[in-house]
């Protein structure tokens, strides 16, 4: 359904780069040991059984799936690294090799404690079905019937989607914690992963050692507003090529371009013929301003990627659109997001939240009111019921907190982080210069959280190295890339 993998790349919050599977003998026993895709060791996973409605103990029961990534020596053996990933939707085992990357420092003397959480990877998995038909290099999003892909995906779900919001999954991690047996948890989430992070502090703060905070979804905000970080993302990314003298002498009119494209596009499809990504044949492509917007918003959630967007940007406003279908390609197979638990947290927890404010600042932003659009016709027909005023609250903690954010993330921009700790009195915000979404899977805070975690505090943590310049160059065309060197730093926040 060709609907869901549109939801998937204008909503997705975050996407780690690199995904891994599950491979254990079957049936999976309660616990066993098994290996992921991307990782050598031998790895201890399992599930536990829990009820899918939490007042109806006796009903439908769910398995939520976990995996150790154990420590290389096991000095506290009852405490835990918790890494929770992000989406809505995203399976946390998949990206067992993202997290033992950024946190080997960690399991020097930790294991790493994955969960996928209920509507995800191996727990219960609420995803939509995707009709192959059509190519979608060729289809056109705005021509999908919208109403009748939603109702195919709930009719498609074997669960009782109203019961996959975060406050419900988190009892499942408490299970989990307390099934394996550590007393002691320090705790990272990554965007979405953030929200469960922060609602870990808040109910079961006497199991966390440290929280850690990465790109960060404050409570007091809908995720929906990612829509209006991606206008912000794009006018940095222009602002960094026109501050760099070898971006901006080869594309000197990038923003004009960009503008000029844009504004085709909102006219209607281009229709062309390219050669296909995947096949090198010639292939229908039905470029339009959903699908050109999207592929911008999710190549600059990678630092590597980001550097070839002026490059495709430039191309495919002189009709040469093959580095913008390398872009799209990317996300030719959808991003690894179970759409139907994406759709209960939206749904539930942020749909309704959106003040008229807000609203108006969307209108303004034709990402942003898309977003809002189609996520606005899915949860007119997602059976589930709004959270509570209580749960939009700002977190009140004294536990050692890091909260970090990339200075050109496209999702979720550093005041989203200030915002988030305006209760907290044990905290520190750090921001690296050059990151995107994600920053301890690109910069070297992965060594400041093992330091926080073995410390329990944040005072002495050294975050210079946030400020090193790990900028690459653009690229200047198909083959060659600018200098590092050359490349400037954006030193100020674009205004609304």
């Amino acid at each position: 359904m060709r609907l869901t993998h549109f939801f998937a790349i204008i909503s997705a919050a975050f996407m780690a780069a690199v995904s891994g599977s599950l491979i254990a003998d079957e049936p999976v026993s309660d616990e066993n040991s098994c290996y992921v895709d991307g990782l050598s060791d031998r790895l201890r996973c399992g599930y536990i059984t829990v009820a899918e409605n939490p007042q109806k103990p006796n009903g439908r029961r769910i398995q939520i799936h976990f995996v150790v990534i154990p420590a290389i020596k096991n000095i506290y053996p009852d405490q835990a690294f918790l890494a929770i990933s992000g989406g809505p939707g995203q399976s946390a085992i998949d990206q067992a090799p993202v997290f033992e990357r950024a946190f080997g420092k960690v399991r020097q003397q930790r294991d790493i404690l994955l969960i996928d959480q209920r509507g995800t990877g191996r727990s219960n998995i609420l995803e939509c079905n995707e009709d192959e038909i059509i190519s979608p290099l060729e289809f056109a999003y705005e021509e999908i019937a919208s109403a009748d892909e939603i109702q195919a995906c709930l009719d498609s779900m074997d669960a009782d989607v109203s019961q996959y919001g975060s406050e419900t999954a988190l009892a499942d991690f408490e299970a989990v914690r307390r099934h394996l047996g550590y007393t002691t948890l320090h705790v990272y989430g990554v965007s979405y992963g953030s929200r469960m992070a922060q609602l870990y502090m808040r109910h079961f703060p006497e199991v966390l050692a440290t929280v850690t905070l990465d790109g960060v979804v404050p409570m007091q905000q809908s995720v929906l507003a990612v829509g209006l970080a991606v206008d912000r993302g794009l006018e940095l990314l222009i602002r960094d090529c026109e501050g760099t003298p070898a971006c901006h002498s080869q594309f000197p009119q990038l923003r004009d371009r960009f503008a000029q494209l844009d504004s085709r596009l909102a006219e209607g499809p281009i229709r062309t013929e390219v050669f296909h990504p995947m096949t090198g044949e010639r292939t229908p492509f039905v470029l339009t301003r959903d699908k050109f917007l999207g592929a911008l918003r999710m190549s600059m959630y990678a630092q590597n990627i980001r550097q070839l967007l002026p490059l495709a940007i430039d191309q495919a406003a002189v009709k040469n659109y093959q580095p913008l279908l390398g872009l799209f390609s990317l996300t030719m197979e959808g991003i690894g997001l179970a759409m139907g638990m994406h759709n209960s947290v939206v749904c539930g927890e942020d749909i309704h939240r959106l003040s008229d404010t807000m609203l108006q600042q969307m209108a303004d932003s034709y990402i942003s009111s898309l977003l809002v659009d189609s996520m606005s016709a899915a949860c007119d027909q997602w059976p589930i019921e709004s959270v509570g005023e209580a749960f939009s609250a700002p977190i009140v903690s004294a536990l050692p907190t890091l909260l970090l954010s990339g200075a050109l993330d496209p999702a979720t921009p550093p005041d989203w982080a200030d915002m988030a700790m305006v209760d907290m009195t044990n905290a520190v915000h750090l921001v690296a210069t050059d990151a995107t979404h994600g920053v301890a899977m690109q910069s070297c805070a992965g060594d400041l959280i093992a330091d926080l975690v073995e410390q329990s505090s944040w005072q002495n943590l050294d975050s210079s190295c946030l400020e090193e310049g790990a900028r690459g160059g653009f690229y200047l065309n198909a083959s060659s890339v600018e200098a590092a060197t050359e490349t400037s730093s954006v030193q100020q926040e674009p205004q609304p």
